[in-house]
């Protein structure tokens, strides 16, 4: 019997953007020993944008307070280039709250606090890597309420419900409180091809385009319900 070649997935590239030399040093062994190849690394914000291109990196991981540049430059910066990495912001527990809602609307994919285990950091880049939004189940809360608060919408309605089916506001209520598809799909005993469908209904009746805009749109108009 003939024997299938064996099929070897290529590493995640990522690029370490971050102004501390050791956490820098220290992240990257964290890395490779994770199983990631770290492609390229900086302590300049003003480089982030050439380096991240030249080395072909999959995700840039992005120190919110970078020397130089900050966050919300740099993440300009990488949009009007050609660079296709997907960018991860590191914030410190005292990270402002403000510029993370910046970053997120300028392209970044995702929050991940540094004091994070290692295991999540690793999850949150494979996330972003599938294209997914990375914001943790205890971050998002606040999240949403800053990013309600900066671009000033109107008070909730209760009534309304857009059109959404008993068990897709039930989706809804599970992706503002930061499940995944895999998560929800395991919940509701359900395979992750249905999940995909809802949220896919869920994008097209509310008018988003992301598990961000629809964390946002929810909690503005009480669409949520407690989870247990």
């Amino acid at each position: 019997m003939a024997t299938l070649p064996k099929v070897t997935l290529s590493p995640i590239r990522v690029f370490i953007a971050n102004g501390q030399t050791l956490f820098r040093e220290g992240l990257r062994r964290l890395l490779e020993a994770g199983g990631f190849e770290v492609v390229g690394e900086t302590a300049d914000g003003a480089s982030v944008a050439a380096l991240a291109e030249r080395t072909q990196a999959d995700v840039i991981l992005l120190d919110l307070a970078m020397p130089r540049q900050n966050a919300i430059e740099i993440l300009r910066a990488l949009s009007a280039s050609e660079v296709t990495a997907r960018t991860l912001l590191l914030t410190s527990a005292s990270g402002d709250r403000t510029q993370v809602v910046q970053a997120l609307k300028l392209g970044a994919y995702g929050v991940i606090p540094q004091e994070s285990t290692p295991q999540r950091l690793f999850e949150s880049i494979r996330c972003v890597m599938d294209g997914q939004y990375w914001i943790g189940k205890d971050s998002i809360s606040d999240l949403v309420k800053a990013l309600r608060n900066d671009t000033h919408l109107e008070g909730p309605s209760r009534q309304k419900r857009f059109g959404l089916t008993p068990r897709e506001l039930e989706i809804v209520t599970l992706v503002v409180a930061g499940y995944s598809n895999p998560d929800i799909a395991q919940r509701f005993s359900i395979s992750g091809q249905t999940v995909k469908h809802h949220v896919s209904n869920i994008f097209d009746k509310l008018g988003v385009s992301n598990r961000l805009e629809l964390a946002l749109f929810a909690v503005n108009h009480q669409l949520t319900t407690e989870t247990h």
